[in-house]
Order: C-alpha cells, then structure tokens, then sequence
C-alpha cells in the first residue's frame, strides 16, 4: 500500500500528488500485515468492561499532579491529569526534551515514579543533560534507551509508574507494523497503543513529537485527534525566551501562554513576562505603543512597533511579525479610508517585541497608532498604554478583562491609558489610584490625542 506522508491518505499504486493534501511526491510504499485483533499488542490493551450508567459513576475529586513549574501547570490546566496523553510539538532545539526532563525531575522529587524514554539519546547521555538541567535529580526516575515499542510496553508493565515520556514518537517502532520508524502508519499505530495503555492504566503519559519545514508535526493529523492535550513550543531561533502554547486541551483552556528563558541551566519561568517585552523599550522614538494583551486569565504588556516609508518600488509591502497580516492591511485601509492619511505610497511594518504573537484585537487600537505614529512621526507619551478594538467604520469597540489590563498596566508604572469609551459606561467601578483614563469612541479622537 501507498500512503502518504502528510495526511495519511492510501492508494493502491504511487501517485505523484495526493488527492488528499494536494501534496507532491509524498506517497511512499508501505508493507500492511495483517493479524487477528486478539493477537496484537493494541487486541491486548482493549478494555472489555461492560457499559455502566452516566448517573451511576462516581466522578470523584478530579486528580492532577503538580510540577512546581508554574509556567506549565498553567498552560497545562492546573497540573497534568492522571491517565491523560500529552504531545509537545516545536522546532528542533526550541526545548521540547529539555521541559519534558526538567517536568520528569520536579515529579520524580515529589514522590512519583516516572519513566524517561528516549529513543535519540543514550542513557549517559540524557544523565549528562540531567546533571546540567537538575543538581539532584529524584531517586524515582527511571530512564532508558528503547525504540521497541513491545519492549517499551513491558518496562512499563514491570516498574508500573505514574508517568511516562517518549522522546520522540518519530522514532519509536512497532515490529508488527512492516514499515520504518516515522512513517504514517508507525506513528499511528505507536500513538494509538500509548494512549491506550495510558487509558487502561491510569498513567499520564507525554509524546514529543518533531515538525516539518511548515511547522505542523509531523505525522497523521490523526496524531494530535488521539491525543488529550496538544502544547507548541514557539519562539525565534536567536531569542533566549519560549513561549508555550495549548492548542488543544480537554482539561483546561486553550488560551493560557507559558513564558520560559532558555538558560545554560535549561527553561527558567518568566513569571513576570511584562517587564521583559518592555525592559529594552526606547525612549521619544515614534512608532513605538505599549498595549495589554491577554492570553487566557493572564495580562502582560507587549511594545507594538511600527514603521512607515516611502516606497521605492511600484507596489509598496506591508509586513508583520507577531501579528497577522490581513488584519494589519484592514486596520491601514481603515486609516487611509476614514482619517485621511496617505498611505498608499508608503511600505507598512510592524512588529511585536519579544517574539510573541498577538492574538488578542484588544491590539487593534494600539497597531493603528503605531503605523500613525510612525507615518507622522509624533511621539506617543512614554507613560501611555493603549487599547481597544477597531471596526471598519474607525470606532473604537470594548474589550473584555478591562480590571485586569487597567491593573497590569498600573503595576508597571503607567499613568495614563487610551481605551474605549464604552468600556468606561459599562464598568462605573474603574477607579485606579496612579492611571488617568482617557475614554475614546473613534480612532480619530485617539490620533487626535497623539498629535497634539
């Protein structure tokens, strides 16, 4: 059989393009044997307990296991549930084994018995990283180097821990499939063999899993449906800082952000990320706007930078890193459109310090005024934070969270903040002691603020 690479489609013959994906030269011949259910290691794990009634099952006190690394608890939803499934994804060296280690040792020290397995390493090898990582490693991790699934499954069946790391799933095998480690079809059958293993045994188990060249992990997308929980790490490749992401979490939300630094001695929490993004922030420079983004229940402040020159080319560029480009060519038409400003001739770009990517169009407000900050070249006050949602028609929308944007930027110093007008009416309660509000409508009234 032919399947392909990317999306796991099947053919009977080679094809030069995947009718699935749409991909070329991504069909490569794989050898299916087929064998009784009962006779394969996955016929073995099946659970044959009879249906039981919703009403009658004691949901009990939901269990979690703390790591003591704050960053990933959170992202994680408060801890890693027991039994549950975890792939870490990202690109090479942005610290996928080096989180899933230093997790392992918090774990280890608390009591809990936990196997390491890697399948890229040796064990003096993981134990050379351990000893750069951790000083003290708990006395209850357990590490080996194996890429035979079957052998993996009885490791875990003899030492019975709480949890289990493969590092990685693109190089762990199963015998009984006869194609090579990190095909479709091994990554498939290995994912749905350790889930089901983690299921039937009440063992919280995490996959790292590599990318490719775009960024998405590597394997059936089927991979990532198997799975409980789905974390990315993101970040440039000459920055010292990671940032975690939970794009998939059946036992928290998808919208809490880790913040690490990648030191000599491995991830280090960043607990206050709003400091860093504006530690290097300069001084009466046009095109530079503070604003409070959140990702989940977290605020912090990112600098928004923006650029504006003339172009010399016939067709001008707008680029953005951190923020998405269709949105930042609406929000330039908006202030071609509604305020009057000739842009038509000039290259647009904008960036958001610190490698972090906005999400949030808590942003819109602030983008706009650092493209007309730029453009016009006016200072925005140092001390000024801005916010709000921008329309088509250049009114300023309310956002959500307002407290604790409003108090974020406090804690740092800030003393005045451009925000939408509605947010004002509908929380009478906004009363800060060291933070002039400045309620705004349109972005006129804004820009109008920023030139004067």
């Amino acid at each position: 059989m032919f399947v392909c690479q990317s999306c796991g489609s099947e053919s009977p013959r080679w094809l030069g393009k995947c009718p699935g994906c749409q991909s070329w030269n991504s069909f490569v011949e794989e050898t299916l044997v087929k064998k009784p259910l009962k006779d394969t290691p996955r016929g073995m794990l099946t659970n044959t307990d009879a249906p039981v009634l919703l009403s009658q099952v004691s949901s009990g006190e939901e269990a979690r296991y703390q790591t003591s690394i704050q960053e990933f608890d959170r992202v994680m939803g408060g801890g890693i549930v027991v039994g549950s499934v975890t792939l870490i994804g990202g690109d090479p060296g942005i610290g996928k084994s080096t989180i899933a280690l230093q997790a392992s040792c918090r774990l280890s020290e608390k009591g809990l018995k936990v196997l390491y397995v890697s399948g890229e390493e040796s064990v003096a090898q993981t134990k050379m990283r351990a000893d750069r990582i951790v000083k003290k490693p708990g006395a209850s991790l357990f590490i080996v180097n194996q890429i035979d699934l079957n052998l993996i499954i009885d490791h875990i069946n003899k030492l019975e821990p709480q949890i289990v790391v493969i590092d990685s799933i693109q190089v762990v095998y199963q015998p009984e499939v006869g194609s090579s480690p990190g095909s479709v079809s091994q990554v498939r059958e290995c994912a749905a063999l350790l889930t089901q293993l983690a299921k039937s045994r009440g063992i919280a188990c995490f996959i790292i899993g590599h990318v490719t060249k775009e960024g998405m992990i590597a394997g059936p997308r089927v991979l990532e449906h198997i799975v409980d929980t789905v974390l990315y790490f993101e970040g440039e490749r000459y920055s010292a800082y990671r940032v975690l992401r939970a794009v998939k979490n059946r036992f928290g939300s998808t919208n809490e952000l880790g913040v690490f630094e990648m030191t000599s001695e491995g991830l280090a929490e960043v607990l206050n990320p709003s400091e860093i993004f504006l530690a290097e922030r300069p001084q009466k420079v046009s095109g530079s706007v503070v604003t409070p983004i959140l990702e989940g229940t977290r605020p912090f402040l990112v600098e928004v930078q923006g650029l504006a020159s003339r172009s010399a080319f016939g067709m001008v560029r707008q680029k953005a890193q951190g923020f998405d480009a269709n949105r930042l060519a609406l929000l330039v038409a908006v202030l071609e459109k509604r305020l009057g400003l000739r842009l038509e001739d000039q290259d647009i770009f904008l960036n958001v310090v610190g490698g972090v990517r906005i999400e949030d169009p808590a942003a819109d407000l602030a983008v706009m005024l650092a493209v007309a900050s730029a453009f016009l070249d006016k200072t925005l006050s140092f001390d000024t934070v801005v916010l709000g949602e921008v329309g088509l028609s250049a009114e300023v929308r309310s956002v959500g969270h307002i407290l604790l944007r409003l108090n974020e930027a406090e804690k740092l110093g800030f003393k005045r903040c451009i925000m939408p007008k509605n947010n004002l009416k509908a929380r009478s309660d906004i009363k800060l002691k060291n933070l002039e509000i400045v309620p705004v409508s349109t972005v006129k009234e804004a820009l109008e603020y920023l030139i004067k």
